[in-house]
């Protein structure tokens, strides 16, 4: 089959030929029909994620496709079978699993990172019975790989971790494929949001996704105050959609007395191990929460709502790319930001 590969952390990523995966006795192979390209497979490619193990490696963690091979334990899944699956799969067995929070597993499996991803024209997924998603008929397989890892993590991130309410303020810091569907599902909610950014072009998307305010993080602009001014007083919830020690700091210091930041984005390099302003947490009794994917058996209420037109991440989709393409894509990302999500959907 033909892949992505990488050999080397920051090193080439090539189109290759190689080996057709096999399906583990729990795991099925899917034929790939989309993929999405997000700032976490940039990461991976740096050497950034320390799921990465072993080289040479086949990034992608946001997918959707047909069931083309099942193991010889796997019960609820046949060949032809549309779907999707979380970027945690968890073991199902492990005491987090117990408990239904597959997304903290601690065995979990991730495509593209503890295992070959779907930068690819197949991929062996592990632990189907328990993560496999199915996909509606009426939802095609590039908005289906959307909701992989950033749209599914942006709804936990609000509705679960969140816990936004109608009528709050929910600030979204980084308006990449995390925070503009975090905007849209604030906004689908019920809440109010200020979305902040530092192109122009992407807080006009913003804007009509359903920020009810923009604000231009560039150099110069005090977030913080901007978005307490603006909120009369500060943010119920804010989210951490970009991972960087400036957004977190602003993120936390934009809250109202007794307000939430969610972290959402990575943070790496530099920006591993944050200052965070813990004055603030103390003396207004603020809440700090990670929030790490959705697990497999919440995408329930998440397709419900797209089902009745209530969230439309079809709307987020930038653009769609050849897999020929996504090296070259995938190297822009930390340099630049993109409108939307890009997804590859040729193989």
């Amino acid at each position: 089959m033909k892949a992505v590969v990488f050999e080397k952390f920051g090193g080439p990523l090539t189109v290759s030929d190689v080996t057709d995966p096999v399906p583990a006795d729990d795991g099925v192979v899917v034929r790939v029909g989309a993929s999405g390209i997000c700032r976490s497979d940039w990461h991976g490619w740096l050497g950034h994620d320390p799921d990465i193990t072993s080289l040479p490696h086949v990034p992608g963690h946001e997918l959707a496709g047909i069931v083309e091979e099942v193991g010889r334990d796997v019960r609820r899944w046949k060949r032809g079978d549309r779907i999707t699956v979380p970027f945690v799969a968890g073991c199902g067995a492990c005491a987090q699993c117990r408990s239904g929070n597959h997304q903290i597993c601690d065995h979990q499996f991730q495509p593209g990172f503890t295992a070959w991803g779907s930068f690819a024209q197949y991929v062996a997924l592990r632990y189907a019975d328990d993560n496999l998603v199915r996909v509606p008929d009426a939802i095609d397989f590039v908005t289906a790989a959307s909701l992989g890892c950033r749209f599914s993590t942006s709804f936990r991130a609000i509705v679960a971790q969140g816990q936004v309410r109608a009528g709050q303020w929910v600030a979204v810091h980084g308006c990449g494929g995390v925070g503009l569907s975090a905007i849209m599902i604030a906004r689908a909610v019920g809440a109010r949001v200020v979305a902040v950014d530092i192109d122009p072009g992407i807080l006009e998307l913003a804007e009509k996704l359903g920020a009810e305010i923009v604000i231009d993080g560039r150099e110069g602009t005090d977030v913080p105050a901007a978005i307490r001014d603006a909120t009369s007083g500060g943010a119920d919830v804010s989210i951490d959609a970009l991972g960087s020690t400036i957004t977190c700091g602003n993120s936390i210091l934009c809250l109202r007395k007794q307000g939430r930041h969610v972290q959402v984005g990575l943070l790496a390099g530099d920006d591993y191990l944050p200052r965070v302003p813990m004055h603030r947490v103390i003396g207004w009794e603020l809440q700090i929460c990670g929030s790490h994917g959705m697990q497999a058996n919440r995408y329930g209420d998440m397709l419900s709502l797209i089902a009745d037109g209530r969230l439309n991440p079809q709307a987020l989709i930038g653009r769609t790319i050849p897999l020929e393409e996504a090296p070259e894509h995938l190297e822009k990302l930390g340099r630049s930001g993109s409108a939307g999500i890009t997804v590859i959907d040729r193989f």
